[in-house]
């Protein structure tokens, strides 16, 4: 079994760490990386038996599935902000391999329209489909571009001390624009009337779990934009992200533990000053600590219960909601992806084009239709799958789901839910599967093996409240929330990971740029200047050519 980390043993810790940081999500091992290159020596505890979070793989009957890395923008422009934050914390080590020009599939009844790489490639293909609406899909394009060049002036106050970075977000409405603080259906509908095509134009809106009417429009078009050259898959899986960092924090000194679940943060004297872990009540201390583990989690069951209400932790939550609940099927099959015939392409399924209504009816019972089924095609996007499983092929199936489903084994352990659990997965399993025949009909029959992981499953291996997988949701009134600051009230603890910027393997890797940044103090200038340093090492042959 592939597994990244060391297992914890009290005899392994060091005696001192300049930081200890919970959960090994990308959000926390690019704060720790970060910090191991700046020189600190880092404690990196996870509970899981592999480290990654979201970012690992894990293997079953001869296969393997990424648990939350299905494709990623912009890493394979070299000088994009997000591909030197990874070249950095991997010390340029991590390869990225393009998907097909065609990178998502948008299915839509009996309709379909392709999401292609490049600008002006994507606003062909929409016009292609909606002539009469070029003007307004020409406006959207240069609306993704305008968030995205003003996004690090939204966020720049997670930098910032607690106090200037929670006046900051009060003051941004001043310099941002408008379409900053306002829903996606809000903005596409001073576009376009044609509701169809914001259909079509939104519906990579699983990708941050909310229909239109609900999305902040700076999270809708953070992703669109963050996909619009072209989609990206880690060469080798997305267990090659923690297997390429891991090494830089321990070159350090640190340690990426794993089977290490903290119990309690411990605060004294209104500081925290280390960890109590729920094997053994070790404890382990450090001037510096960041919760990786979520805002919510973090708030109600690191810190005792009074000190989060000393410190007026509790109350501000109210405020917030927690993120949709997914299943998961993880399906193996006989033959290679070139020999089924698998595409490089997600597939989005949907029952018509008005998502918030799929959405509402779903959860009201009105209608049993699953909103969305997302597919993807994992072996087909790695280069390097066949050498390690020839002959294999891998698919993986999302879809949302409502978590008072799963209500009567809520506690229960993993692995031992009983037979009507079983049944009921069973039953969700065929719906998934019958929806990738329909698309792939190519792959009935030539099932191996299938797994479904449910919203319990969320909860049990990511320790999420209600099985969520972006944190807290992605709405207008999420991101209006000043009090979510990287560091937080207690002296010396710091949040880092989704809930800090958004969701997303982009957004918790830039929370991981942004909580380092804060935790140096004014030294944290040296994150940028390590970013913008960065040279990747010159391959062998060039460095020849220039020696001679």
């Amino acid at each position: 079994m592939k597994r990244t980390g060391t297992r914890f043993r009290p005899r392994l810790a060091a005696n001192h760490y300049d930081a200890i940081v919970i959960g090994s999500g990308i959000g926390g091992l690019t704060t720790a990386a970060l910090l191991s290159k700046l020189g600190k020596r880092v404690c990196v505890l996870e509970q899981h038996y592999t480290a990654g979070g979201y970012t690992h793989s894990y293997e079953r009957e001869g296969y393997e599935w990424d648990v939350g890395v299905h494709y990623i923008g912009e890493v394979h422009k070299p000088w994009s902000m997000i591909r030197r934050v990874f070249d950095v914390i991997s010390d340029g080590k991590l390869e990225w391999a393009p998907m097909d020009a065609h990178y998502d599939r948008i299915v839509i009844g009996e309709q379909s329209y392709d999401y292609v790489a490049g600008r002006d490639e994507f606003k062909a293909e929409m016009k292609r489909h909606f002539p009469a609406e070029a003007v307004a899909i020409d406006r959207y394009v240069e609306l993704l571009s305008e968030v995205s060049a003003r996004v690090p002036r939204f966020f720049a106050g997670q930098a910032l001390p607690r106090s200037l970075g929670m006046l900051y977000a009060r003051l941004r409405r001043l310099w941002l624009p408008a379409y900053f603080f306002k829903s996606t259906r809000e903005v596409l509908e001073e576009l376009t009337s044609n509701q169809e095509l914001i259909g079509v134009l939104t519906a990579q809106w699983g990708d941050y779990g909310l229909p239109p009417a609900q999305a902040a429009f700076v999270m809708h078009a953070m992703v669109a934009k963050h996909y619009i050259t072209g989609g990206n898959y880690p060469v080798g899986g997305a267990i090659r992200i923690s297997e390429t960092i891991i090494p830089l924090i321990e070159a350090a000194g640190g340690n990426v533990f794993t089977y290490a679940g903290v119990d309690k943060i411990l605060v004294e004297d209104g500081r925290a000053v280390g960890v109590r872990l729920h094997k053994d009540g070790f404890e382990i201390r450090a001037p510096q600590i960041v919760s990786c583990a979520g805002l919510v989690p973090t708030y109600t069951r690191l810190l005792e219960q009074q000190v989060a209400e000393a410190h007026g932790l509790l109350a501000p939550l109210k405020q917030v909601e927690l993120s949709a609940a997914t299943l998961c099927l993880y399906a193996g099959f006989k033959g290679s992806a070139a020999e089924l015939g698998l595409p490089k392409t997600n597939y989005w399924v949907y029952p018509s084009h008005d998502h918030d209504h799929n959405v509402s009816s779903f959860e009201s019972g009105q209608n049993p239709a699953m909103p969305l089924i997302y597919i993807s095609f994992p072996s087909a996007k790695d280069p390097s799958w066949d050498a390690h499983y020839p002959h294999k092929a891998t698919v993986e199936i999302v879809a949302p789901t409502l978590p008072q489903w799963f209500a009567p084994w809520k506690g229960s352990t993993w692995g031992k839910r009983g037979a009507d659990y079983e049944a009921f997965k069973a039953q969700l399993t065929e719906q998934l599967l019958e929806t990738l025949y329909r698309h792939q009909p190519q792959l009935r029959g030539a099932l191996d093996f299938c797994e479904l992981a449910t919203p319990l499953s969320t909860e049990w291996f990511q320790w999420n409240e209600q099985g969520e997988i972006y944190g807290i949701d992605h709405t207008v009134q999420r991101f209006d929330q000043h009090w979510i600051h990287s560091q937080t009230p207690i002296k010396g603890l710091y949040l880092t990971g989704a809930d800090t910027v958004t969701a997303g393997v982009g957004g918790a890797l830039m929370a991981g740029v942004l909580t380092a940044t804060r935790m140096l103090g004014w030294r944290g200038y040296k994150v940028g200047k390590l970013l913008k340093d960065w040279k990747p090492a010159m391959p062998a042959g060039e460095a020849a050519q220039v020696a001679g």
